[in-house]
């Protein structure tokens, strides 16, 4: 289990207990390492406030169990509007979105995808690329997702602000 695995583990009790979801947890070491958390509520949203109690809580739990020997600074933020998908329920949630996907391995002979979101079926992510061409990808072998920011994505984003 590598780091940033252990640390969400940890953490992620905390903030559910706060009422968010933990979306991901990144770890860059270096000169000036980085604990970043991605958090939201599950209708998505975050709010300054939410970052700074998230921080706060956080802050004890890694200040207790200390799973990072060096100094770092922690970075609480909410994924933003061309966000990570990191949990399965994310494909579903954006169908109709364009994303980018890389997988560990190749499907077809190929590791990247762009294309309009699906949804699911089971554990497979169903991604529509720009030829027509469906693609069934397994999100056990997602090494990074994202949402592209397209015009559709912000006017979407816009309105679910207004509620």
């Amino acid at each position: 289990m590598d780091q940033t695995t252990k640390i969400a583990d940890l953490i992620a009790p905390t903030i559910e207990s706060l009422g968010y979801e933990l979306v991901r947890v990144s770890f860059t070491g270096g000169e000036h390492p980085i604990l970043q958390v991605m958090a939201e509520k599950e209708d998505g949203t975050m709010t300054v406030e939410g970052c700074a109690e998230i921080s706060r809580a956080v802050s004890a739990v890694m200040d207790v169990e200390d799973p990072i020997i060096e100094a770092y600074d922690l970075e609480v933020s909410s994924p933003g509007i061309d966000r990570p998908l990191t949990r399965l329920k994310d494909f579903d949630r954006w169908s109709g979105f364009e994303a980018k996907v890389e997988l560990q391995e190749a499907v077809n002979g190929q590791r990247r995808y762009r294309g309009k979101l699906l949804g699911l079926e089971g554990d497979t992510i169903l991604v529509l690329d720009g030829a027509g061409e469906k693609w069934e990808l397994p999100f056990s072998d997602v090494r990074k997702a994202k949402l592209v920011l397209t015009d559709e994505l912000i006017a979407a984003s816009q309105s679910s602000n207004k509620s």
